[in-house]
This record gives C-alpha cells, structure tokens and sequence, in this order.
C-alpha cells in the first residue's frame, strides 16, 4: 500500500505543475519553459542531425534511465530530456553535454502512465529534437547483455554454438548476434525467442580458416511489454581460426656429453595471426597458443613419463627415447599435433659396468655420479626392440662412501636368467619425478646365463694342408653375437707323445687359425675357447689327427694329381688322333698311286709302228734301246712304305740273263710275216711269265724279257 501511494505522489506532483515551480533545481524533472528560445513544447518532426534513437526502461538498482545517440558535431551542444503526460503538462531535465539520464521516481516522473518523451538539442541558437517515444516506464525493462565471460563456445555441425544462463529475472528475451572477420564490416544475425528458463543459445556462422568477433545484445519480450528496449551489444566474443594453423617446427639432436645429457635445439617459425579488431587484445579468446609435449619412453617403471612444456627453443635431455609433439591448443580444446621420435642413443661403454654371478644371484656395480640420486636400471633382450624393456628404480644408500653404486639380484628373481644378450643401460636423476631431470650413467652388453659354457665353440674341425701344416676352423660362440662381450679366441693344441701343449690366442672376429711345425708320424690334440674381459670359457672337445710317415696329401692333393695325369692323357691321345687324320689327308698328295701296267699306255706302240720293220743290229741295240724306251716313256713310282734301294743280289740276276742274250745271235725279224702273227708277238711281249712257284720267269724272248721289266717297275 505505502509502495502504492509513493508511484502516485510523482503523478500529483506532475498534475499540479504551479505549486512546484519553485522547485526547480538542479535535479528533478523541472515544471517550468526551458533556458532557450524557440522552445516547441509539441511534437517536432525529426532532423537528418540531431539526437535520435532515444530509450527509456526501467533498470535494476538505477531505477530508470534514457540514453539517446547524437549526429553532429558535439562541442557546445546540450541537451534536454522533455517529458509530458499532456500538451500542456510537461518537464524537462537539463542533462548537458551527456547522452545519457538517470532518475528515480523522487524526480516527479510518473513510471505507472503512458508518458512522452523526447530529447532537445540546443547548439548556437539552433534547437534538434528526436522522435518521440510513449510508453510506461515502470514495464519497460532494459536487459543485460550476456558477458562473455560466461559464455561457452563450441562447435556443433558445422557451426558454434554460443551458450549462457538466463539472468535473474530476464528471461523470456529475444536475442541478436553481429560477428565479423578481420578487416570486414560487421553483419547482424538472429537468435531467436528464447524459451528455455534455465539457458539461452544462439547458433552461428563458423568460418574456416579465419578469427572472428562476436556480439550478444538481448530485448524483452512478454505480457504487457512489446518491443523492449534493445540491450547494449556484449563485450567481444573472439573464435580462433578452425583449424588451427601449424608452425613450422624442427629439431637438431647433438651428441651426448660426458654428463650423459645430450642437447636438443627446437627451431620453429610461428604462423602469424591476423584478428578482428575486438579481438586484438591478450586473453581475447582468438589466440593459439603451442605446446611441447614430452614422453619419455625407457625406463617405464619411473613415476612420471610425460610432461608438458613450453614452446622453448633448448631441452636437455638423456640418452633414452622420446617422443616429441607440438600441440596447438585454443578455446575449442587440442588441434591437430606434430610429432617426432628422438630414438634412444646407442654408444656402448663396455666394461663400465662390473657384474658377477653367485650362488646368492647376480651383483651389479657401477661408478656413483653424486650422492642422494636415483637410478633406474633398464634391460632388454637384444634383438626385442620393440617390446617393453624390462627396469628397476634403485637408490643406493653406500654409493658415497664407496664411489660405486651397486645393485643385487637373488636368483628367485630371475632377472638376466636367460643365456641370451642383453642391453644394459642405467639412467640416474635427483628427481625422478621430473622426466626431462634423468640423465644416462652407461650403456653396456651383458651376457646373461653361464657364459663360460657358452664360451665353448661348437663343430671345431681340423683339415690337413700338408706334410706339417693343418687348418683348425670352428663356428662361432654364441657370445660373438653380444657386441663387445667376446674379447678373443684361444687355440690350445698338443703333442700326445710328449704333451707339449701350445695356446695361441685369436682375434674375436676370426673363427680359423693355421698350425705349423708339426712332424710326421705324431698324434695331436687341439682345442677352442672363446674368452671374456672378466670370464674364461670353456674348452671344446678335443679333436684328434695324426700325420702319416709317408707323406699323404690332402684330398684336394690328391684329386689335383688326378686330374693332371687325366688331362696329360687326354692331350696325348687328341694330339694323336689328329696326326693319324692329317696324314691321312697329305698323305696321297706326297705319296700318290703308281697306274697299272695293263691300265697304262707308256708301253703302247703307236699304230704306224706296227705296220714297219723292227731292225736290230744286235743284241746290244735291243737292251740300249729297250732302256732309252724305258727312260722317256715310262716313269715308275712305287709307294713309300715300299720304296728300298735295289739290291745288287736281286738286279743280278737279270744282269747275267742280259749278257747272256747279248752272247746269242738273234735270229732275223721276219718282216713278212702277217699281220695278224705280228700282234700276237706284240700281246706277248707285254705278258708276264709264272715260273712253276708262281714266280715271274726271265726265260724267253727279248720281247718277254722286256715284259719282265715292266712287271718288276710296276
């Protein structure tokens, strides 16, 4: 009731404008004619120039407020709210050079009536006026922009989604958006009416690849209220790029040092990023900010692997293995990631690390870096890279005193059991729960199981090469495949008459060694063990070989001497075979056949011959000229195997026949004789003569005898 009665005293007041003229003053709405000339107490039209766009609402905790724009030059302007409930019932509140009033209902303003209100602009004699506005100020309300702080922002198919709660006693509100990217204008967007009591959202754009402001601005809309005032437009809403853009980003991995800590150089080349204008400011909300994100992958039983760091240009890190990520991160969470793999550092450091095995298990002993630190040991199978290393995390007590550090296993745990090669590497840190704090102590192989039995070669051979000289060969020790655990072979070998025993020592790398100096007829012995630094293996079986006292070449001696006697014989017998055919081939044109006699025409007498006188005066005359005859027209050849000097005993005969025939007078030719009995005479003279042994006769006519002298050159 007393609230009743207070909103009806301004409306009193305003009725009865003459009592009150006195009050004028400096506050409140004053019932009197305004300080300037031309002074138009009705409804002017608007001017292009001038005050516009006036609002009037109720506020929460100021009660009421007006606020208008003004075109124009602004300096020595000022400016007068008018209010009137009628023509001729009006005040006004003389405001200045501000574009903005507030007042209660103390200042004679009635809040629960349509009322007028208008601005007045009074500059250099001139006077502007704004449109007029009517309405009741008491259901007019003014909302609150969303502050953006309270805003959520996140994407929702393809588009943001800004969120916020309903203020107190605001809902029911329709709601605006404008956004805008760098260097546009700014476009205006709707959100609708919103229902939701508890909520409000709005759906908007999403631009790819560019920054954007956003502004909220909200409006009452319920019974007894049509179109409230508009709020005013909410601080920036910025949203990053979507994606995020990537910098260009390398890393330059040095050596590890002698404090077992190696030095990683980050080179990276930010994107520069352009931002509306709102937006421009640090913590905007529009920023991309980058990440170095860190997994240490040795040494997995410590308490802490990853770790997030700034985008910093230097790490220090240890010899282990990492992975290196660059992560973009905005409003809207992790953008896509950049990463690297620095893989662990394989420098071996044998003998760094002492270790024995007993009865108790295995001891484990290496130099103390510093007092108070904490070690992990790591080991691997080698060769098994890819699966989970095995570790521990020790920290010393005695490493101080002593200067070592050591580290004991008992036999149940089973650790190094295996007979296989191990990776060893040791890593220390004073905290470990940092992991960019671990630095590495030693990288090392161990042999694990009985070494000494694996020392023994296996297959050991012995091959003879000569009278005093054998080749000794063996496979290697399973302890050559552990990077350097094997330090040297040693060759053992021994007379077995008199056990004098020789040892030679081998290079690791060589798996054959050649004995000299042995005598023939003597058995030996000879033997192979692959030793450690700290470990002597054990020797293989002994094998056996004695050399003959005669001497015996090898197999391949042996199958040589064969092959050559071959190879002789064989050349023997094709350089034979094409003689036999070359002299096949010349031998007819050294050597050529002699013609028969019976084929022959050396002997033939020309047809003139037969029809004339044969006229000798002698014996004699006949043999000089039988031989004359023999000389020009027959030539004798006789084949080489036969051709032998005459033989006088042989030719002698023929001889005495000859000088007989020249002792015996000749009967005369009878020239007259037919021609038919001359032919005859004639067939005879080329007749042989078989004597009763088959053999050629020399008896008869001289013309017989010279057929005996045809058949003897044929």
């Amino acid at each position: 009731m007393e609230q009743r009665v207070a909103r009806l005293v301004p409306l009193l007041l305003f009725l009865l404008p003459g009592q009150w003229a006195e009050a004028c003053g400096t506050s409140g709405c004053c019932f009197q004619d305004p300080p300037y000339q031309n002074a138009d107490s009705g409804f002017p039209p608007s001017s292009a120039s001038g005050p516009r766009d006036l609002n009037c609402y109720r506020i929460f905790g100021a009660n009421y407020e007006c606020s208008w724009e003004y075109e124009g030059p602004a300096a020595g302007v000022s400016h007068f709210l008018r209010c009137c409930l009628s023509p001729r019932n009006c005040c006004y509140f003389s405001v200045g050079s501000a574009t903005k009033l507030q007042f209660s209902e103390q200042d004679r303003v009635p809040v629960l009536h349509d009322v007028t209100l208008w601005v007045e602009s009074w500059a250099a004699n001139r006077t502007e006026k704004s449109p007029k506005v009517t309405l009741k100020l008491y259901s007019s309300v003014k909302y609150d922009p969303p502050q953006p702080e309270d805003i959520k922002v996140s994407r929702l198919a393809g588009q943001l989604c800004l969120e916020w709660e309903t203020p107190v006693r605001k809902d029911g509100a329709e709601v605006q958006f404008r956004h805008r990217t760098p260097g546009s204008s700014w476009k205006l967007g709707d959100c609708g009416h919103q229902d939701d009591a508890g909520f409000e959202s709005c759906l908007c754009p999403l631009e790819i690849n560019e920054a954007q402001e956003f502004q909220l601005r909200r409006r009452q809309l319920g019974p007894g209220a049509q179109n409230g005032p508009w709020s005013s437009w909410s601080s920036p809403v910025c949203v990053p790029p979507e994606p995020p853009p990537q910098p260009n980003v390398s890393f330059l991995v040095k050596p590890l040092g002698p404090d077992g800590r190696r030095q990683v150089t980050l080179q990276r080349q930010l994107p520069q990023l352009q931002l509306p204008e709102g937006c421009r400011e640090s913590k905007s909300g529009a920023e991309v900010t980058y990440h170095l994100h860190l997994h240490m992958l040795s040494c997995t039983c410590k308490a802490q692997a990853r770790r997030t760091l700034r985008l910093n240009k230097t790490l220090n890190l240890s010899g282990a293995a990492y992975d290196l990520a660059v992560i973009s991160q905005n409003r809207f969470g992790h953008g896509p990631n950049q990463s690297w793999h620095i893989p662990a550092h394989t420098h071996t450091e044998p003998g760094a690390l002492n270790i024995s095995v007993g009865a108790n298990g295995t001891t484990m002993s290496w130099a103390a870096r510093a007092p108070g630190l904490t070690y992990c040991i790591e080991w691997q199978p080698q060769g098994q890279d890819k699966s989970p290393a095995n570790c521990i995390l020790t920290a010393p007590k005695d490493q101080a005193s002593a200067g070592t550090a050591t580290h004991h296993w008992s036999r149940a745990s089973g650790a190094m059991r295996q007979q296989a090669c191990y990776h060893i590497t040791i890593f220390s840190s004073a905290r470990p729960e940092k992991p960019t704090s671990w630095s590495t102590v030693l990288s090392t192989y161990h042999f694990g199981g009985n070494a000494s039995e694996a020392g023994s070669p296996q297959h050991v051979s012995v091959k003879m090469l000569s009278p005093d000289l054998v080749s000794v060969d063996w496979v290697p020790s399973l302890l050559s495949t552990c990077p350097g655990v094997l330090k040297k072979y040693v060759v053992r070998y021994w007379d077995e008459d008199n056990n004098q025993v020789t040892e030679l020592p081998v290079n690791s790398t060589e798996t054959q060694v050649t004995l000299g100096g042995l005598h023939a007829g003597t058995a030996y012995s000879v033997q192979v063990r692959a030793d450690t630094a700290t470990l002597r293996g054990a020797w293989s079986q002994p094998q056996r070989f004695r050399f003959p006292k005669e001497i015996q070449f090898s197999e391949s001696s042996h199958l040589s001497i064969i092959l050559a006697s071959l190879g002789s014989f064989l050349s023997i017998l094709l350089l034979g075979i094409l003689g036999y055919f070359s002299l096949n081939r010349a031998l007819p044109h050294l050597c050529p056949p002699l013609p028969t006699p019976y084929a022959s025409t050396a002997v033939e007498f020309p047809g003139s011959q037969g029809k004339q006188a044969w006229q000798w005066a002698s014996p004699a005359d006949f043999l000089e000229e039988e031989e004359e005859s023999l000389k020009e027209g027959l030539v004798m050849m006789m084949p080489c195997e036969k051709i032998k000097v005459a033989d006088l005993d042989t030719v002698s005969p023929l001889k005495d026949k000859t000088e007989l025939l020249q002792g015996t007078p000749e009967p005369a030719l009878d020239t007259e004789r037919p021609l038919e009995d001359r032919r005859q005479v004639h067939r005879h003279s080329q007749a042989r003569v078989l004597g009763p042994s088959g053999q050629d006769s020399l008896e008869g006519s001289p013309t017989q005898v010279a057929g005996l002298s045809l058949h003897l050159g044929n």
